[in-house]
């Protein structure tokens, strides 16, 4: 078995139910039972393929067992169309897990391609690409594997590994010196973040001993302020710059100086690959 993220079986389990329910009457009706057929799984759009373990579980789940990929994952391929996996199996098997397959693939597809785009769009300039926690419900450990094989990094996976103190934890603790010396206290292993919204916000936390600080929806003239703040006040600060980001302007932004971009747009507006299954009886 593959090494998938934890939930994701129970996953795959749910699309299949939902897209088979008690039966493909269209393969029962027009596909002999015992033809067994060949599988072409086709890439038509430039990109970058990550999903495979997941497609592979799919037909697995459905009585297909022969799987073999013809790529590696997390590569940039041009030239298209092309082959990515040839399967073996029953046809009807094939037909019954042909576009659960192709969902998760296409989808997580896209945003390992979205992710590469950006990677490259900064590149040279030092700064690294973050995803954030706007992911589909249940898909979150399989979306931010796929920004990993585009070539981003993961920020924190849920709101028990790392702190992030926002807008409202500020206004609850009040201000952002408190918040951040509560939170210190309370996690001293951890890293502390917290989000500045102006460069009054940026001094506090730089002052509070914050180790980085995520410029909220900042413009490229304010976040080099922030980031010559940061140079001045506290130099081993890491600036985080988030809101509004996009591939015109995201080189803009990783030339001000800041140390990384967060884009909730690589995990919840990624279109998907297109992808295709081509069956061939035997």
């Amino acid at each position: 078995m593959a090494d998938l993220p934890k939930g994701t079986i129970e996953l795959i389990e749910r699309a299949l139910d939902e897209d088979l329910g008690s039966g493909d009457i269209t393969a029962e009706a027009t596909v002999p039972a015992d033809v067994q057929a060949q599988a072409h799984l086709i890439q038509k759009q430039p990109g970058v393929i990550f999903g495979l373990d997941v497609a592979e579980e799919v037909f697995r789940r459905v009585g297909v067992n022969d799987f073999d990929r013809t790529v590696i994952e997390g590569h940039w391929h041009d030239s298209v169309p092309r082959d990515i996996a040839l399967i073996h199996g029953p046809a009807r098997a094939l037909l019954a897990g042909e576009r659960v397959a192709l969902n998760f693939l296409g989808h997580l597809s896209g945003i390992s391609t979205m992710t590469a785009r950006f990677v490259e769009a900064v590149g040279g300039s030092g700064t690294k690409i973050l995803d954030t926690r706007k992911t589909t419900p249940g898909m979150r450990l399989l979306e931010k594997r796929a920004v990993t094989f585009g070539g981003g990094l993961n920020h924190r996976i849920g709101l028990f590994d790392a702190v992030l103190i926002k807008e409202n934890h500020i206004a609850m603790a009040g201000g952002v010196h408190e918040a951040v010396t509560a939170s210190r206290r309370a996690s001293p292993d951890m890293m502390i973040e917290v989000e500045a919204e102006d460069l009054n916000e940026v001094r506090s936390a730089v002052e509070a001993g914050a180790d980085r600080i995520l410029l909220d929806n900042m413009g490229p003239e304010m976040i080099i302020e922030a980031v010559a703040i940061r140079d001045q006040e506290g130099p081993k600060v890491h600036l985080e710059a988030s809101g509004g980001v996009n591939l015109g302007n995201v080189a803009e932004i990783a030339a001000t100086g800041v140390d990384f971009i967060s884009i909730g747009a690589l995990t919840h507006s990624a279109p998907s690959l297109d992808l295709s299954l081509l069956i061939n009886p035997l």
